[in-house]
């Protein structure tokens, strides 16, 4: 029975446990919050390998490369390209938002107002890049700080030459090792996506998101639209392959994502499916992909698109196409290197909101309305930022001849 178990792809054996999840959690109701920690022990386990990964992988990927101009490119492109599945996010969220009205003839008299705390400015963003002690760094898994010191790190390796082989290979072999303690790992995803989903739905089930029908709907149906039309597309006519091979390999993360509503969290998921399903080698898998898991927040922006517009029109604010510039330009430039955890687009409300003048408690307010139900709504969001993930990583692997057709092509192996 147990072989027969293992025989099934992992990605049908997650699904499975998905519905059953979400059956469970709606028939048990509030008790299913008593099997949560089943599946904070396997997000625990995953986030266990996100810094090791990362680090090992990537100054493995440098290393790889043989020529640090070859990063440049590869990190070119790739950023050029999250910027516009970016953009056409927060475009396709404001259509939605428009096209919908979700906040219309909604009443937040009832919302108990959220105060979201300091906001963090460019400029702390942009120093907290460079660590003053790595080791440091890596202790507090500050990801972007990660792939800086791991890139020059990887570098010095390849400017070293001779000297620096050895520690080359050993980088090499703990890539090797991390990714085989990443598939074992997985193989406790179904038990833990189980776990997750029924505490989702048994205390933030059906009911809740009936308060908030519409704006569900606009989020769910944008994110789905974005994946067909944008990362559909990307795949298609800018990497020039097919797309359903895509489509099966990307399922693991995806549905490890939507359980997880954590892009962080799911990292070493996707540089699992990465290599193994859809065939990106290592230069670029482990250079572009977790700079994804920082930028790339294509449901980060969809949704503040969605929500700034929500916020507009429950308390009657009007809009001119200036203001909708606005908010495509000052989502866009926010959106960039927002935490990978759950929840973390509604910090960025209060900078998108204030230039379109809605208030700082008017803000709190929206923020407070939509906290109840927003894991929901987050679930979806983390999908299309892992999406978008390896959307990217397949077409520039594709434009750096790093791209294996024949694994691509087949089943997935995961």
């Amino acid at each position: 029975m147990l072989k027969k178990w293992f025989e099934v792809k992992l990605w049908k054996r997650i699904f499975a446990a998905l519905v059953a999840g979400v059956i469970v959690g709606l028939i048990w109701g509030e008790g299913a919050a008593s099997i949560r920690w089943i599946g904070d022990i396997f997000v625990r386990l995953i986030r266990m390998l996100v810094v090791p990964l990362i680090f090992t992988t990537l100054v493995s990927g440098v290393v790889a490369m043989g020529d640090p101009k070859r990063l440049g490119s590869i990190g070119l492109k790739a950023f050029c390209l999250y910027l516009f599945t970016t953009a056409a996010a927060i475009t396709i969220g404001l259509a939605m938002g428009a096209v919908l009205q979700p906040g219309a003839n909604v009443d937040l008299a009832g919302a108990e107002a959220r105060d979201l705390g300091p906001a963090v400015t460019l400029l702390e963003r942009l120093y907290a890049i460079i660590p003053l002690n790595p080791v440091a760094a890596l202790a507090e898994g500050n990801i972007l700080a990660i792939i800086v010191f791991a890139i020059l790190f990887g570098v010095g390796i390849v400017l070293a030459g001779d000297q620096a082989k050895i520690l080359g290979d050993v980088f090499h072999a703990a890539a090797e090792a991390m990714l085989k303690v990443t598939f074992l790992v997985m193989e406790l995803a179904p038990i833990g996506v189980f776990a997750l989903i029924a505490w989702v739905a048994g205390t933030q089930g059906a009911a809740t998101l009936l308060n908030v029908f519409t704006l569900a709907i606009a989020v769910y149906v944008g994110c789905a639209l974005h994946m067909i039309i944008v990362h559909g597309g990307v795949i298609r006519f800018l990497a020039n392959m097919p797309l359903m091979p895509f489509v099966r390999g990307a399922a693991d993360p995806q549905l490890v994502a939507y359980s997880t509503s954590s892009s962080a969290a799911t990292l070493p998921v996707t540089m699992a499916a990465a290599e193994e399903n859809l065939g990106i080698r290592a230069p670029v898998r482990s250079s572009v992909l977790p700079l994804g898991a920082t930028v790339n927040m294509d449901g980060t922006a969809l949704y503040v698109g969605i929500v700034a517009l929500f916020a507009a029109q429950a308390f009657g604010v009007p809009l001119s196409f200036s203001d909708y510039l606005i908010i495509g330009l000052t989502t866009t430039l926010v959106s960039i290197g927002t935490a990978s955890v759950p929840s973390a687009s509604l910090f960025l409300l209060a900078a998108v909101l204030e230039a379109i003048g809605v208030s700082g408690a008017q803000t709190a307010i929206v923020v407070g309305f939509i906290l109840l139900f927003d894991r929901i709504l987050d679930m979806m969001r983390t999908v299309i930022n892992v999406t978008g993930d390896l959307a990217v990583a397949t077409t520039v692997a594709k434009w750096e001849s790093e791209l294996d057709e024949d694994t691509y092509r087949k089943r997935p192996m995961i």
